[in-house]
Parts: structure tokens; C-alpha cells; sequence
């Protein structure tokens, strides 16, 4: 199952999924994540060989050790690949946490913090299926409220989605 997580900058989300990992890993939930990231994040220092491979003009680098790989892949000018094709890459799991791709036509659990000003993405997405905030209770909004400082009641929630 994909399930994205989405809402704006400063909500709460990564904090959210670093808190649902264990909970779900503990019920026996296999999760990988794929996180969107402005344009010029590295996961590589320039010291390291791979950056310099990189940097010399290879268009795919993989690094790989005994307890995990990592691949990095060039665009070179081409266009950021879909998220559907990103999926394609991943390993079989039973869920895929995606974090961002707000606007992608996934379901989706929106991270909510009134504080930040911003609107609901729920008002206009009709894939936001549940809202995960700091507040009691959303005005004009039908759609199941979840409290986003009790990740386990999320989880749960995940796990009802899962049919767990």
C-alpha cells in the first residue's frame, strides 16, 4: 500500500513518520519511505569517492556495504522522475510511507498545524482521507480527525487501512 503523508513545510511530518516507523515495524508492518527534497540535496560528501564519480560525469553511482546500498542517479538536465516510477524501484513492502508530493494522486493523510497559518490541503485534495493535527476539532471539515501527538492511534488507523 502507498500512502502519502503530505502538508506544508514546518508541519510536522518527518516527525510524524519517525515516530510511526517502530509502532508499525513492532506489528510486524515492513516500511519504506520516499521523501521528495528541493533540488539540491546531496546524500554524498565531497571527499568520498562516489562524489567524485558523480562529479566526474557518471550518471548512476551505487554504494554498497554489508548492511546497506545506495543508489544516485544523475538527471543531467532531464526532468525529475514521476513518483509512479519511483515506486517502480522500490522493494516489495507492505506499505510505502511517501512524504511530500502533496499535489500527487495518492491517498493521503494531511499534517495539519494551525499555528502555521496555512490552509487545509483537505479542502481541496479529495485524497486527504484523514487529518493528523494539534487541534480538537477542524471547522466545515468532514473527514476523520486523528491526533498527531499520539502517533499509535495513527498507526491503528494505518492498520485498519492495511486490514491488519
Amino acid at each position: 500500500m502507498i500512502l502519502g503523508i503530505a502538508g506544508w513545510s514546518g508541519s510536522g511530518k518527518t516527525f510524524l513518520i519517525k515516530n510511526l516507523i517502530p509502532i508499525l515495524n513492532k506489528k510486524g508492518i515492513k516500511v519504506s519511505t520516499i521523501k521528495h527534497a528541493d533540488s539540491s540535496f546531496d546524500v554524498d560528501s565531497q571527499e568520498k569517492d562516489s562524489f567524485i564519480h558523480r562529479k566526474a560525469g557518471a550518471t548512476e553511482v551505487l554504494i554498497s556495504s554489508q548492511k546497506r546500498f545506495a543508489l544516485m542517479h544523475e538527471y543531467n538536465n532531464s526532468a525529475e522522475l514521476e513518483l509512479k516510477k519511483l515506486l517502480e524501484k522500490m522493494s516489495p513492502t507492505d506499505l510505502i510511507l511517501v512524504e511530500g508530493w502533496k499535489k500527487e494522486n495518492i491517498k493521503k493523510i494531511e499534517v495539519y498545524r494551525e499555528s502555521l497559518n496555512k490552509p487545509l490541503l483537505a479542502t481541496k485534495d479529495k485524497n486527504v482521507i484523514a487529518i493528523a493535527t494539534d487541534v480538537k476539532k477542524i471547522k466545515n471539515i468532514d473527514i476523520l480527525i486523528l491526533p498527531l501527538n499520539k502517533p499509535e492511534k495513527i498507526a491503528d488507523y494505518i492498520l485498519k487501512l492495511l486490514k491488519y
